[in-house]
């Protein structure tokens, strides 16, 4: 095979044109290497559905090429997919030794922890496969112990940055390995793919560490309870309140599922350092006054499950919210939860306590780089083509446009979609066909098994409401024994609407009639013709279309 006509492919499969569910394949040869594996949150449309995964139908087909699921941080969104994957996929994953620590309770949680190969890998770590080798670089992000992940081969390196910030004085001190992205750029860059959730937003981020600062003077001055409610990932973030709380002599207690498994896990990893009895149960909050306790909980983007959500409700078990307590929201509402987390801001005022969040103080910052920093990156690693990702459409053409305004040629950006396949060769880049990819969702224990039709269905009813329309008929008669029965839910009251019930019940009864008079006796025609008749007759007397579902029985 001559070398120009060697190709790499960049096929991402989520992560683009959406924020959430990352997930990225990159190919040469024989090897694919699959850059994270995350969820995404299901929006307002989505009724029922618990998370939403990426479509892998083509990491399947082509399993024995993919050399293993490499892992750039440990949230949600690039991580949360694995179990489900894994059980379809199975492939060794490679990540740094948090990152690796979360997925293991995931997997233990489904029960498929002796089943896969997890491989503990740390910042400058070389992982070497058939035809590229695939090497970790330290990062800044609101999760301890990510990197950016570069795939060398023999066309050129391929840099995904992961999610990042430039931090210079992060909280564990462990600085992004600038000095490693600036050596790879020098000796050039094929093509990078990089982080564009905080394109739009000039400057830089602030550093992790003025959070603290602020936690500093809230409980250098609060005579209450403190209640914060942040990410149970951001380790660093849980560091700085435990670390204010110890200065001012409080303990510490943690609520909320997903809040005590990280929490266990980075104490036992060593990335969470508590001092000897800040730590106690919530059981044991009580047995303090309120100006030496502070809980750390889940909920800072409001879902209705959440542990601030249930406080917030008065439907917590073990902490009510009391007038005077201090509760500080130190996390932003991502994009579509602004009005869960206003409710829950609303709730707790009403339960008398005095609410904290971001618009009034500096209690959060993003793990995003802001454009400052991405200019930065842009400038030491100089790639000679350029893909933005992780980010919506305006996030991704922003990104696409400053890399432009930095130098590179318009012709050598590519904004790309799901599925599409980015095929890279050493001077060129285009788009070369597409493969299946999309969105599967998870309801309950079932993958994959509500799609599209049943959303339309669940649609429908949240909207209309249904009719259910019950007939009995006899077996050698053809004719109507007992019924029709028309049972409404969501559409309208009976007992307010019963003489809306009972023409409704006299339509059915016609289109019974005319169905025995023509000799009709197939099940579908009849309730064809049943749904046609009601639905008109219901739509012309309230303007509203609920679902109809005739059910028919034979004696």
């Amino acid at each position: 095979m001559k070398k120009e006509k060697e190709k790499i492919r960049v096929i991402p499969l989520g992560g683009i044109n959406e924020i959430g569910k990352n997930l990225t394949a990159i190919e040469y040869k024989n090897d694919i290497v699959v850059i994270d594996c995350g969820l995404k949150f299901p929006d307002e449309e989505m009724f029922g559905i618990d998370i939403v995964i990426p479509d892998v139908t083509y990491l399947i087909k082509n399993a024995e090429r993919v050399k293993g699921i490499f892992l750039t941080h440990g949230h949600e969104d690039h991580i949360g997919a694995l179990p489900y994957v894994l059980k379809q996929l199975n492939v060794p994953v490679f990540g740094t030794r948090l990152t690796l620590a979360i997925v293991e309770t995931k997997l233990k949680e489904h029960g498929l922890l002796s089943t896969v190969e997890l491989k503990v890998v740390k910042p400058k770590d070389v992982v070497k496969l058939e035809n590229v080798s695939v090497e970790f670089i330290k990062t800044n992000h609101s999760i301890a112990d990510s990197v950016a992940i570069a795939i060398h081969t023999p066309l050129g390196v391929v840099l995904h940055t992961g999610d990042f910030k430039i931090d210079y004085t992060p909280i564990d001190g462990a600085v992004g390995d600038l000095a490693r992205f600036a050596e790879l750029g020098k000796r050039g860059v094929l093509l990078m793919l990089a982080d564009s959730t905080n394109v739009e937003r000039p400057g830089y981020t602030m550093s992790e560490s003025t959070v603290g600062e602020t936690f500093e003077k809230i409980f250098g001055t609060a005579r209450s309870r403190i209640i914060v409610a942040t990410f149970a990932s951001n380790i660093h973030r849980i560091q700085q309140i435990v670390t204010a709380a110890s200065k001012f002599g409080r303990k510490v207690a943690v609520s909320g599922r997903s809040m005590e498994n990280i929490v266990a896990v980075a104490i036992e990893q060593g990335y969470l350092n508590v001092e000897k009895d800040t730590l106690i149960n919530i059981d044991q909050i009580n047995k303090y006054p309120g100006d030496k306790i502070v809980i750390i909980t889940t909920g800072s983007q409001g879902e209705p499950m959440s542990a601030l959500s249930r406080m917030a409700a008065q439907e917590h078990k073990k902490v009510t919210i009391s007038p005077g307590d201090m509760v500080i929201i130190s996390a932003t509402p991502i994009p579509g939860n602004e009005k869960l987390v206003s409710r829950v801001i609303n709730q707790l005022f009403k339960q008398g306590a005095e609410v904290i969040y971001e618009a009034l103080a500096d209690v959060h910052v993003s793990g995003h780089a802001c454009q400052e920093e991405l200019k930065l990156m842009h400038t030491l690693v100089r790639p000679k083509f350029f893909m933005p990702v992780h980010g919506e459409y305006r996030h991704l053409k922003q990104h696409g446009e400053l890399a432009v305004k930095l130098g590179l040629a318009e012709n050598r950006v590519v904004i790309a979609d799901n599925g599409e396949v980015i095929e890279v060769a050493r001077d060129s880049i285009k788009k070369n066909g597409t493969v299946v990819s999309g969105q599967v969702f998870v309801d309950g224990l079932g993958v994959g098994d509500v799609g599209n039709i049943v959303l339309r269905d669940r649609k429908h009813l949240s909207q209309d409401g249904i009719l259910t329309v019950v007939v009995t008929i006899g077996k050698e008669s053809g004719s109507v024994i007992a019924g029709p029965d028309i049972i409404s839910r969501g559409f309208v009251y009976v007992r307010e609407s019963e003489d809306l019930m009972e023409e409704a019940r006299v339509v059915v009864k016609e289109v019974l009639k005319q169905c025995e008079e023509k000799h009709i006796t197939e099940w579908a025609s009849i309730k064809s013709n049943i749904k046609d008749s009601l639905r008109l007759f219901l739509y012309e007397r309230t303007k509203r279309k609920p679902m109809i579902l005739p059910i028919i029985m034979e004696i």
